[in-house]
């Protein structure tokens, strides 16, 4: 048994056990809370019955989670899928016990159904949270990883390894690339890469990957290969074990976008594009109203305390009023607590041959303009506090892209101007994946990741992850 055999196995093992464990707590828990459990407690009666129904919900839930595949190895660590999974087979299994018990008339507890579902659902996302955590820090090592064969076009093949390389966590490990039908050398090598092979047959194809030990095979856009010979390779490699994944010349998709349709055989994709109008954009803007008047009630002493340091640490008026520019180009005064000099801008221009930042941005890790309390309010962002009235007043969102400066708007080359179409926001992408630590193509390309792909589920997760990128105040000058 290979090794990638074995992490997968003792995953499927593992998540095995954590199922069973969590399903029996659940419903144990379920029976205690509606029947008790005394030290002279006798089974009897409806308990005796539900004490059967116990055991055969619980072991219905344990292969319905398998039925639903939520223990497959190449849906762990990574995505959504995983947790959807779990949580339709739950939902499937307690919704057909509620259509069994309405038909045939029988009176099951809701008290019951109603405490095992939800701490039983909650119990198992929260262990493949813990085992997603555990891969995460086993395949920063280079363990738990399935190792890839890319095929395709030089560049495709470039291009494939450098965004698998990016997401290490998904587990997916380039090992090798085949570049059929182009020349290659034995020693040639693509993005590191070393090319094993330009021949268009299949029995070529399977010696590469033996030679490179691969357990799954990536192809790309650019193969030039026959459809019967990609069919007849899907053949070779399900008889061996080995894993057949097709990587479409599609870049920053989201999956919600994605649909296939089958045509004489065809797996057509279709590419849906989002647009943000009518109930979507309504749903955007209550949000933002609902939840941006929360927190600035919730904030004002914060807010208050803020100001009052602020005025004692340096002349100056407390807010710092700028210009920024908004969706479609419309031009908003932004609020900020004021945490540098009052001359700051004048200042800019002398300090521009010593900036840190990604080219377009001006950044200093150790801004002389930065005020001694202006340093800890960006540490933690909380000079930013401020933009909850830009959000209230509907100038900004509470996700969304950075809200850039008219300077730099103007740099913008065409495919950059993408990031107007929506409102700018308080936090993004860009502010949970390192702040000033991005460099300018990966701020654009999270910026029109973004755009591309925005959902109010999506703003959800971004906020969650927001907390935790201003508490560890990553990349935060």
């Amino acid at each position: 048994m290979t090794a990638v055999s074995n992490w997968r196995a003792r995953t499927s093992r593992v998540l095995g056990l954590v199922d069973a464990c969590v399903v029996v707590w659940a419903v144990a828990g379920a029976f205690i809370v509606r029947f008790g459990l005394e030290p002279s407690f006798v089974v009897s009666g409806q308990e005796s019955t539900y004490v059967w129904l116990s055991i055969v919900l619980a072991i219905l839930w344990w292969f319905m989670l398998g039925a639903w595949n939520s223990r497959q190895s190449r849906i762990l660590g990574a995505g959504p899928d995983e947790y959807k999974r779990v949580a339709a087979a739950s939902l499937w299994l307690f919704g057909l016990i509620a259509i069994f018990s309405y038909v045939f008339r029988i009176d099951t507890a809701r008290g019951y159904v109603g405490i095992a579902l939800p701490v039983g659902l909650a119990g198992l996302l929260l262990g493949r949270w813990l085992l997603r955590q555990h891969l995460s820090v086993d395949r920063t090592r280079g363990d738990s990883m399935s190792r890839l064969l890319l095929l395709g076009g030089p560049s495709a093949v470039a291009h494939l390894a450098t965004s698998l390389e990016r997401a290490q966590h998904a587990g997916y490990l380039p090992v090798a690339a085949y570049t059929p039908g182009v020349s290659a050398t034995s020693t040639e090598q693509h993005d590191g890469l070393p090319v094993l092979g330009c021949g268009t047959d299949v029995p070529s194809i399977l010696d590469a990957i033996d030679r490179c030990k691969a357990d799954a095979v990536a192809v790309s856009a650019g193969v030039q290969l026959h459809p019967q010979t990609l069919r007849h390779l899907g053949w070779e490699l399900a008889a061996r074990n080995v894993g057949l994944i097709m990587a479409p010349a599609l870049t920053d998709i989201a999956g919600p976008r994605i649909h296939t349709q089958q045509v004489a055989g065809l797996p057509l994709i279709h590419v849906t594009t989002p647009t943000l109008e009518g109930g979507q954009r309504v749903a955007k803007r209550l949000f933002d109203v609902i939840v941006s008047a929360v927190l600035i009630l919730g904030s004002l002493p914060v807010m208050a305390v803020i100001a009052a340091l602020v005025k004692i640490d340096s002349r100056g008026p407390i807010f710092f009023r700028q210009e920024r520019v908004g969706i479609e180009g419309v031009h908003f005064p932004m609020l900020k607590f004021r945490s540098m000099v009052v001359d700051a801008e004048s200042r800019l221009t002398d300090l521009a041959e010593k900036n840190e930042g990604n080219g377009v941005l001006f950044k200093m890790k150790n801004d002389p303009r930065v005020t001694r309390v202006g340093r800890f309010l960006r540490k933690y962002s909380l000079d930013e506090l401020p933009q909850l009235f830009n959000i209230f007043s509907g100038s900004m969102s509470l996700v969304g892209p950075r809200p850039p400066l008219p300077r730099e708007v103007e740099a913008y080359e065409h495919d950059v101007r993408r990031r107007l179409l929506v409102k700018p926001g308080l936090t993004g992408l860009w502010q949970v994946s390192g702040r000033s630590n991005l460099s300018w193509q990966d701020s654009v390309r999270l910026d029109l990741y973004y755009v591309e792909n925005w959902s109010l589920a999506g703003d959800l997760v971004i906020i969650l992850r927001t907390v935790r990128a201003v508490f560890h105040s990553t990349g935060a000058y």
